[in-house]
């Protein structure tokens, strides 16, 4: 298990306009140029990215901060960093 913390993606919450019943694999060690989601950039690193499932389409906040206790949405750490 990795224990080192993960970069920082971004420092506001990212909108994503997510379709019904598909899966997103959020970007967990903050490495990615695709934030909110993952590029492969975390071989190597410990991390893994964490799949999420659309229940219905919505517009969805992703964390890029990674400092999120409900990942992977914003819960609004971003504000302390």
């Amino acid at each position: 298990m990795n224990t080192a913390a993960p970069e920082i993606g971004g420092r506001q919450p990212l909108p994503v306009d997510v379709e019904a019943g598909k899966s997103y694999w959020w970007c967990a060690c903050g490495r990615s140029k695709n934030q909110p989601f993952c590029d492969g950039s975390h071989k190597g690193t410990g991390f893994a990215p964490v799949e999420w499932k659309a229940e219905k389409a919505e517009q969805a906040w992703f964390c890029a901060c990674k400092r999120t206790g409900s990942k992977p949405m914003c819960d609004g750490s971003h504000k302390k960093l």
